[in-house]
């Protein structure tokens, strides 16, 4: 009997579905907006609320939100997320949402869209991206390599 036992397989080993997990997880928050299936997108959905509340319970310190989320995120992902955790003060639970579609059609598997719940206006406030942090650490890295060279 099924009694206790919560989550879903995805037909995964434990350290399978744990791997499948962080890339979903880490994609979203890095793209605000994923399609998968509607299974994973459902599993998905109630583990960034549980990232996303850790993160804002370490009150916006950078190095607090590494710890509390580092074996669940990628570093790409981490690093968004502190650039982002502003934007969920005004929410305390559902912070993202899951949009069904239509079934795929090489298999029938019933496909939906999770993404963040403000999605559609960080699009239009242009929020801090993977990228964008990426090379802004590249930037400080190449000014911090001219002053070394130039006080030589």
């Amino acid at each position: 009997m099924k009694h206790c036992k919560t989550g879903r397989q995805f037909g995964r080993v434990r350290s399978q579905r744990k791997a499948l997990l962080k890339s979903l997880l880490s994609s979203l928050i890095i793209h605000g907006r994923i399609e998968t299936t509607e299974a994973k997108a459902k599993e998905s959905k109630s583990a960034i609320d549980k990232i996303i509340t850790k993160a804002k319970r370490a009150n916006g310190v950078g190095m607090e939100i590494v710890r509390k989320v580092e074996g669940q995120l990628s570093k790409d992902a981490i690093n968004v997320l502190v650039k982002n955790i502003k934007k969920f003060d005004n929410r305390d639970s559902g912070y993202a949402r899951v949009i069904k579609l239509s079934p795929r059609k090489s298999d029938g598997a019933r496909m939906a869209i999770i993404e963040l719940v403000d999605f559609a206006q960080d699009q239009e406030d242009k929020i801090v991206t993977a990228k964008q942090v990426t090379a802004k650490e590249g930037k400080k890295e190449e000014k911090n390599d001219e002053t070394n060279h130039q006080s030589k």
